[in-house]
C-alpha cells in the first residue's frame, strides 16, 4: 500500500510528461487522487502501533541493501503535509503560463515521489537515493524557470546541496562497514552499533551538515534567501514547505539514535546555531523591502526554532518539531503565494512601493492577515501550538536558550505586521489602485490553507495524538542508545 502511495506521483509524471497542453490539469487531478489515497491510510493508521504499512525486501543482497519502508506517526504527518501541499502548489500556478508545461509539472510530480519516499525508508542507501531524487527536480525548475540570475544561484544551490549529500554518503557507507557478519544499511541495524565517541563526532558531522544544509541552520544557509527569491513561486513553495522538512527529518530518524554520543558532545553547538539562527534572521528580515526575500529569512527564523526544540532532546520539544513542521509548511507556502499574487499584479514585491490593499482588496488583505498571523504564532492558530511547545522544550533545556529563541514571538510579530501594515494599510498607492479580485483558483487555495490554519490551531488533539507515540519511541531508543553505547 505505501509503495502505491510512493510510486503513483512517478507514474503520473510520465503521463503528464506527455500531456501537453493539459499537463497542468493532468497534474492536479494526480495529485488529489495522491491525497486522496494519503487520507486512507491516515484514517486507517493507529498512533500506538509503531511502525506501520511496511514492506521489506532485499534488493542488492551482495551489499545488504533492503527495499525497508514504512510508516510510523511522525513520517506520517509529513507525507500528509507533502500530499496536502502539493495539489495547491500545482493550482497556485494555473495563472502562470510556463515554457514547456508538460516538463514543468512533471518534474513537480517527480519531487513529490522522492519526497515520500524519504519519509519513508527505513534503509539508509534508499534514504539517500530518494534523497538525491528530490534535489534532481528542484535543480531543474530554479534552472529553467527561475530569475534573471539562475545560473549563479542554482549553482551554489548545488554546490551546497552536493556537499551535505556527499558527506552524508560517506558517514552512511562508514557506518555500513561497521554493521557485524554481511554489512547491511537498515536503519535498526544501525541503531545497534557500538561506535566509539570519536566516531560518533565524525558521523555526527557527516550527517548534520548534511541535514543543516538542508534545512538549512545559521551559518549554512547562505544559499537559501537567493534561491527562494529567484525560484518561481512553485519551486520557492516546494522548497520552503515540504523539502526543508527532510532535514530535519533526517536528523530526528537518522542522526539522533545512531550517534547519541556524538549527540551529547556536539548537540549543544546543534542547539547555539540554531538559536543565533532564528535572532539573525529575524533581524535581517526586520529590514527587509523584498516581501519574498522577508519571507525568506522568516522562514530560516522558525526552523532554528524547530532545530533547537529537535536538539533538547525533550519530549516537548521533539513535539513541537513535528507539530510546528506541518504548521510551518502550511502557512510559508501560503505566505509566499500572498507574495506571488501581489507581484502578478503590482510588478513589484518592494512594500515601500505597496499600501492599501485592505480598501481596493478587502477579501485578499484578509486572508492575508490570517496567515500572517498565524506566521507570528498568534493563540488559536496553527503556528501557536509548535512553538508553544517548542519554547517549552527549549526552556527545559535551557532557560538562557529558551529566552533567546522566545525572541522569533517578538521579532516574528514586528517584521510581519510592518510587512502587513505596508502592504496593506495606509494610503492605495498608484500600482495597488486596480489590485484585481480574487480568482475562483485563488480562492480554491487561500481556503484549505486558512482551513488548515484554524483547525490545527483550535483542535490539535488529532496530530498531537499520531506524532506523541512516535515521538516518545524516538526518545527511548535515544536513551536506550546512549545507555548501550
Amino acid at each position: 500500500m505505501l509503495s502505491l502511495l510512493i510510486f503513483f506521483p512517478l507514474l503520473a509524471a510520465l503521463v503528464t510528461a506527455f500531456s501537453g497542453e493539459h499537463a497542468k490539469k493532468v497534474a492536479f487531478a494526480a495529485a488529489i487522487v495522491e491525497f486522496a489515497y494519503s487520507l486512507c491510510l491516515f484514517f486507517r493508521f493507529d498512533p500506538v502501533g509503531g511502525i506501520q504499512f511496511t514492506e521489506n525486501f532485499a534488493w542488492i543482497t551482495n551489499l545488504g541493501i533492503s527495499y525497508h519502508i514504512g510508516m510510523d506517526g511522525i513520517a506520517l504527518l509529513l507525507i500528509m503535509l507533502t500530499t496536502f501541499l502539493v495539489p495547491l502548489i500545482i493550482l497556485s500556478s494555473f495563472n502562470h503560463k510556463y515554457k514547456s508545461p508538460s516538463l514543468f509539472y512533471s518534474l513537480i510530480l517527480t519531487m513529490q515521489f522522492a519526497l515520500v519516499g524519504v519519509f519513508s525508508a527505513y534503509d539508509g542507501f534508499l534514504f539517500y537515493i530518494f534523497w538525491e531524487l528530490a534535489l534532481i527536480p528542484i535543480y531543474l525548475i530554479c534552472l529553467m524557470y527561475g530569475g534573471k540570475d539562475r545560473l549563479r544561484i542554482t549553482l551554489k544551490f548545488f554546490i551546497y546541496t552536493l556537499t551535505g549529500s556527499l558527506l552524508m554518503l560517506v558517514a552512511l557507507i562508514y557506518l555500513w562497514l561497521q554493521t557485524p557478519g554481511t554489512h547491511s544499511f537498515d536503519l535498526q541495524a544501525l541503531y545497534a552499533l557500538n561506535l566509539s565517541a570519536v566516531e560518533q563526532s565524525w558521523i555526527f558531522w557527516g550527517l548534520f551538515l548534511a541535514f543543516a544544509i538542508k534545512m538549512p541552520v545559521f551559518p549554512f544557509h547562505t544559499w537559501q534567501p537567493d534561491t527562494y527569491v529567484d525560484a518561481p513561486a512553485p519551486g520557492t513553495m516546494l522548497l520552503s514547505g515540504i523539502m526543508l522538512k527532510m532535514g530535519v527529518f533526517g536528523v530526528m530518524r537518522w542522526l539522533l539514535p545512531i550517534v547519541p554520543q556524538g549527540v551529547a558532545e556536539w548537540g549543544n553547538l546543534a542547539m547555539i546555531l540554531s538559536v543565533i539562527g532564528v535572532v539573525y534572521a529575524s533581524m535581517i528580515a526586520w529590514v527587509q523591502k523584498d516581501f519574498k526575500r522577508l519571507i525568506a529569512y522568516s522562514s530560516i527564523a522558525h526552523v532554528g526554532l524547530i532545530s533547537a526544540g529537535v536538539f533538547s532532546l525533550t519530549f516537548q520539544g521533539l513535539h513541537g518539531s513535528v507539530i510546528q513542521m506541518i504548521s510551518h509548511g502550511i502557512n510559508v507556502v501560503g505566505l509566499f503565494f500572498i507574495a506571488d499574487m501581489i507581484e502578478q499584479r503590482t510588478g513589484t514585491r518592494d512594500m515601500d512601493h505597496l499600501g492599501g490593499l485592505r480598501t481596493t482588496a478587502p477579501g485578499f488583505a484578509t486572508y492575508f492577515m490570517i496567515i500572517m498571523l498565524a506566521s507570528v504564532a498568534l493563540p488559536l492558530t496553527n503556528g501557536f501550538v509548535g512553538e508553544f511547545l517548542l519554547i517549552n522544550g527549549i526552556y527545559q533545556y535551557s532557560q538562557i536558550l529558551a529566552a533567546f529563541a522566545g525572541l522569533t514571538i517578538i521579532l516574528g510579530a514586528v517584521y510581519m505586521l510592518n510587512a502587513y501594515m505596508k502592504i496593506s494599510l495606509g494610503e492605495a498607492k498608484s500600482v495597488a489602485k486596480h489590485f484585481a479580485a480574487l480568482t475562483l483558483t485563488e480562492k480554491a487555495v487561500l481556503v484549505p490553507i486558512v482551513i488548515m490554519i484554524f483547525l490545527i490551531g483550535i483542535y490539535p488533539k488529532p496530530l498531537l495524538e499520531i506524532a506523541g507515540p512516535a515521538v516518545e519511541a524516538l526518545k527511548l531508543s535515544i536513551q536506550t542508545a546512549t545507555s548501550l553505547k
